[in-house]
Parts: structure tokens; C-alpha cells; sequence
């Protein structure tokens, strides 16, 4: 699968130095993305999964064997899959630290919102997002997009005291801390939904829609 198919759209910047197998409008895509866009990297995005299917197809899970999206694939060769790790390997390679914090305690300040992402505000707005997004309207369980809703707006004052007095998440700096957070914030603030306000949180994400590169890869229509 080291080919363009016809039947794919791509995006190209320049000559392509690393590709990212994954359609646009997955979130864990968009995460490398913006990324990318932040570090202005040279790259080719290939649309995989959903509707593009071609991820569970044998030369996709060779480097893959997830099925998911996104995967990055580099000249040589390299592959890595898993949006945050790729987010990270990214930032360490590229952009002389620009998104991954030299100091140390900032840099681990940087990973555990990351991880938060993962394991605590993902899975909470998911059934928010897919519920209202991706289920036909007489297919959705009201339940379970409510419960994630409350469960939602029970989490975000953790975010809201952290950017109390702070730029970004982990101070002054806009880093890779601030990305898996800010496109999880970005289908809360855009699905249909009665929200509480967070002032800090609506602040930090206003700066957010400020850069072009979240501009250009995260703020665009749900689906």
C-alpha cells in the first residue's frame, strides 16, 4: 500500500516526506494533523476508514493490524500507529522542540493531558459525539448521549482550574499537551448540546481556533 490509489484524495504539501493514512474527519486523525500543520511538515494525508474503507484490507493491516486510523509511514519505511504516540514521535523529531517542551517537567506536564485525553475525557464525550453525530436520529440512545454529556461537564472543571492564570495547559506555550484535548473540546463545543460555561476553557480554546493549523485540520464540520 506504498501507492496512491486513483480512487484516494490526498493532500500535498511540497514533496511528500511522511504520509498519514487516515481520513479527515476522524479526531484521531486530526490530532496529527494539526500537528503537522503546527510544524508545517511536508505530507501526504491518504483517505482510509469510514466510508474510504481499505483498513481492513491485508497491505493496510501489514502496517497496521489494528484496522484504525490514523498510521504514519515514513520514507524508510517506519510505521507507527497510535494518534498520540505519533503525535509525540512527531513533536520529538521535528520543529527543534517547538511543540515538545525541553524541560522536563513541562514535557511530562505536556504528556499527561495527553493521556488524560485518552483515558478520561474520550470516553466520555464519545457517546455525546457518536449519539448526535454518527446515529440516525430514531437509532440514538438518549441515555447514553446524556450520561456522557453529565459525565463530560462533571470532568472539564479539572481543565478549567489547570488553565486558571495559563495560556495553554502547561503555561505560556502552546504545546503537544494541547492538542488531543483541544480536538476532544472542539466536538464538545460544536454538537448540539446544552453546555455550562467554563470561562477558562472557552478562553483556551478561543486562542485555539486562532491557529491556522487547527483552523486548516480540526475546524471542520462534524461527521
Amino acid at each position: 500500500m506504498a501507492g496512491t490509489s486513483p480512487a484516494m484524495t490526498s493532500e500535498r504539501e511540497g514533496k511528500s516526506k511522511i504520509k498519514i493514512w487516515g481520513r479527515n474527519t476522524s479526531s484521531n486523525v486530526q490530532k496529527v494533523m494539526w500537528a503537522i500543520g503546527e510544524m508545517q511538515l511536508p505530507h501526504e494525508r491518504i483517505d482510509v476508514g469510514g466510508s474510504f474503507g481499505k483498513n481492513r484490507e491485508p497491505p493496510y493491516l501489514a502496517m497496521n493490524p489494528n484496522g484504525l486510523v490514523p498510521t504514519l509511514e515514513e520514507d524508510d519505511g517506519f510505521t507507527l500507529w497510535e494518534s498520540n504516540s505519533i503525535v509525540r514521535y512527531l513533536a520529538a523529531k521535528h520543529a527543534n522542540r517547538t511543540l515538545e517542551p525541553a524541560d522536563l517537567k513541562t514535557r511530562a506536564l505536556a504528556h499527561k493531558w495527553m493521556d488524560w485525553q485518552l483515558s478520561v475525557m474520550g470516553p466520555a464525550i464519545t457517546p455525546v459525539f457518536w449519539g448526535l453525530i454518527r446515529t440516525p436520529p430514531e437509532k440514538r440512545d438518549m441515555k447514553a448521549i446524556e450520561a456522557g454529556r453529565e459525565q463530560t461537564a462533571k470532568l472539564l472543571p479539572v481543565l478549567e482550574q489547570n488553565l486558571a492564570g495559563k495560556q495553554y495547559v502547561t503555561g505560556a506555550a502552546f504545546t503537544m499537551g494541547d492538542i488531543p484535548i483541544g480536538c476532544e473540546v472542539q466536538r464538545w463545543m460544536r454538537v448540539p448540546i446544552e453546555r455550562p460555561r467554563f470561562p477558562n476553557v472557552d478562553a483556551w480554546f478561543t486562542r485555539l481556533c486562532e491557529r491556522p493549523a487547527y483552523r486548516k485540520f480540526v475546524d471542520i464540520p462534524l461527521s
